[in-house]
């Protein structure tokens, strides 16, 4: 094995092994319950219900905010589908018994995750805007990243992947168009 192939190894062993402690806590119902809610929440209800908060503001400000939001997370759903179909990763739940499914997986594949992305993305848009929103939708996006884990449908790896590239499109979207 080459020093390459054994770093690869010994990534993907605490991988499984940070994703199988994550969802140890969805054991508890009050623990899956909450993060049952917060992946639906995260679906697009709570981002949706955000944009539509923007849009009752009623300026032109909002109007181009949540147009660059459905432009970005259009073309954010293209680039993941893309990864997930490219990558072909299994979810947790799928490969390791000792991983309990703890909510419907959206789709087949793990890598990476789009609930995570889309929330990275769309904080970062937000708050450019109203930075007021910065520990609300922060403490938002936090949270639906853990519920993926606790929930056996992403391991921490596509969790930390969806967050560097919804922190880089969010970024490109905000400089391309400011």
């Amino acid at each position: 094995m080459t020093r390459l192939q054994s770093t690869l190894h010994r990534i993907h062993l605490l991988d499984v092994h940070w994703c199988i402690q994550f969802n140890a806590a969805s054991r508890h119902r009050l623990i899956l319950i909450f993060f049952q809610l917060i992946s639906r929440l995260g679906n697009g209800v709570f981002w949706y219900a955000l944009m539509i908060g923007l849009l009752l503001h009623d300026s032109a400000h909002e109007y181009a905010l949540v147009l660059k939001m459905l432009i970005t997370g259009a073309i954010t759903t293209c680039i993941y589908k893309i990864l997930k179909h490219k990558t072909l990763r299994p979810r947790p739940y799928q490969v390791h018994q000792h991983i309990a499914v703890g909510a419907p997986a959206l789709d087949q594949f793990s890598f990476p995750s789009g609930h995570t992305l889309h929330a990275v993305m769309f904080s970062i848009l937000a708050c450019t805007a109203h930075p007021e929103l910065i520990l609300s939708l922060g403490a938002f996006s936090v949270l639906v990243a853990i519920s993926r884990l606790v929930l056996g449908l992403h391991y921490p790896s596509d969790v930390l992947a969806a967050i560097g590239l919804g922190s880089l499109i969010g970024c490109l979207a905000i400089t391309i168009a400011p």
